[in-house]
């Protein structure tokens, strides 16, 4: 069996690609889960997403881990769609079988729970491990408006965290962290 190429624990945050009718390769933004004990890896698509349908369609994609914060908050707040799967800014991934293993439903949006298992996996570079909180401000901010519309969230309360999140980035964060919150703000038009 093949290992993740990195140590995974609660949600780790990556970029997954999954193959399109159109033979192009999306990208978005996939928190993968780990349970306690023993079990694979888990994650939930919210929606009727291209990520859903794709892993329906083809049963897998690449799960990739990234440190570039404008290629997540791309990830996660836009359509895009690459010629091959795995990403530049990819420091290491894992192609995946999805196993669809169920479906349930929060305030009228459809979730399905998906396993996810390494089948191939990669460490492309090395790097000592960082911690930067204006990073994690992007990855908190790009959940916050990615909920923006969704009927079980609150509105303000999200904005009001897109304002704290947007400060934090800009102040702990260096010039990636910057561009991409400002990305973060375009994709959500700004509403904030």
């Amino acid at each position: 069996m093949t290992e993740w190429p990195v140590a995974l624990r609660g949600t780790t945050e990556t970029v997954v690609t999954t193959r399109g009718p159109n033979d192009r390769w999306n990208v978005a933004a996939l928190g993968v889960q780990v349970p306690e004990g023993d079990g694979p890896a888990t994650a939930t698509t919210w929606g009727n997403t291209r990520t859903r349908r794709n892993f329906h369609r083809e049963g897998g994609g690449y799960v990739q881990f990234v440190d570039d914060p404008v290629v997540f908050a791309d990830a996660a707040l836009s359509i895009r769609e690459e010629p091959e799967p795995v990403l530049d800014a990819t420091a290491a991934w894992a192609e995946v079988d999805a196993e669809h293993v169920g479906t349930g439903e929060d305030d009228g949006t459809r979730r399905e729970h998906w396993e996810l298992k390494p089948v191939e996996s990669a460490v492309v570079r090395e790097s000592p491990p960082t911690t930067n909180r204006g990073f994690n401000a992007v990855v908190e901010a790009t959940v916050a408006a990615s909920r923006l519309d969704v009927p079980a969230y609150d509105t303000e309360t999200l904005r009001e965290r897109l304002r704290f999140f947007e400060g934090v980035a800009r102040k702990c964060g260096g010039e990636r962290e910057r561009e991409a919150i400002q990305q973060v703000r375009e994709h959500a038009d700004g509403d904030w």
